[in-house]
């Protein structure tokens, strides 16, 4: 998969398509890819989700023409997809850090937004630790929660808080986090908190029981405090394993996360030898 030649025509498509609706499923659907392995490939190559980087290019062009052109705020808002000029003025002035209306006036600085160009510079005799693995399936007990892509990276912290504030993490610990998309074609995708499910105990109400069906997963051992040591990996996983990979390709709409029982470790998460995994399906090329 050539992600570098991916994320190019992505950004051409937005570029071509600024002032049209654009979701994330368009983005991923122009370059072949599912939105579940675009969003993620993206996000962690280039720092921004799909359509964040899509506002702040309409906030950029939008200031452009603030200041060069002669339409109307609730032209440029209708333009760059705002519905009206209130909330056009409060996108513009996050971004921007000041009105339209006082841009416009005093012909004040703007911030520009150019458009992305992505170069991943691959070195010979870079080391990195995965094995490929069959696993049979397996069930897991959990509490679940459905997430758009674009909100995931700030809310399922919070999803996690929550479950421990309210005492649920007396019944499933966390040993996993679990991404399911099985479509891998959607905005949304499915989240779960979960333990090793065991059918001898009853499953507590508001918890939930999944299948994990039988894959081949390649596994990625990640050593060190949380978050970087995970967020690393996954970095790398995009930007130097599926580069160079020539027999395997993604097989479906899961990703977990494994965790290590954190009081096995001093500093528990933070510990700099604290022990987690990435497992992602994989199959055979054809």
């Amino acid at each position: 998969m050539d992600w570098v030649r991916a994320i190019g025509d992505a950004v051409e498509y937005i570029e071509n398509h600024i002032t049209e609706e654009i979701t994330l499923y368009d983005v991923a659907g122009c370059v072949n890819i599912s939105p579940f392995y675009f969003h993620k490939g993206f996000s962690l190559l280039c720092g921004y989700s799909v359509m964040e980087y899509v506002r702040n290019r309409r906030m950029a062009l939008a200031g452009e023409e603030l200041i060069t052109g002669d339409c109307s705020i609730i032209e440029l808002a209708l333009k760059y997809g705002y519905d009206s000029p209130d909330s056009f003025t409060r996108a513009f002035s996050r971004f921007h850090g000041q009105t339209p209306s006082a841009v416009r006036k005093n012909k004040t600085m703007l911030k520009a937004f150019a458009p992305l160009q992505l170069t991943i510079s691959l070195k010979g005799g870079s080391i990195m630790e995965y094995r490929i693995t069959k696993k049979e399936a397996f069930c897991v007990l959990g509490v679940s929660k459905e997430f758009l892509y674009e909100n995931a990276k700030r809310e399922i912290p919070l999803f996690y808080q929550e479950h421990y504030a309210s005492g649920k993490g007396k019944h499933v610990q966390g040993m996993f986090g679990v991404n399911i998309d099985p479509q891998m074609a959607d905005e949304k995708f499915e989240y779960l908190i979960a333990d090793l499910y065991n059918p001898a105990v009853d499953i507590p109400d508001g918890f939930c029981v999944r299948v994990i069906p039988a894959f081949t997963w390649a596994v990625f051992p990640c050593r060190g405090p949380l978050p970087d040591a995970l967020q690393n990996v996954n970095t790398k996983v995009f930007s130097e394993w599926l580069p160079a990979l020539k027999d395997y390709e993604f097989a479906a709409g899961y990703c977990i996360e494994m965790y290590d029982d954190p009081q096995k470790y001093p500093n528990k998460t933070s510990d700099e030898n604290y022990y987690t995994e990435i497992w992602l399906p994989v199959k055979k090329k054809a």
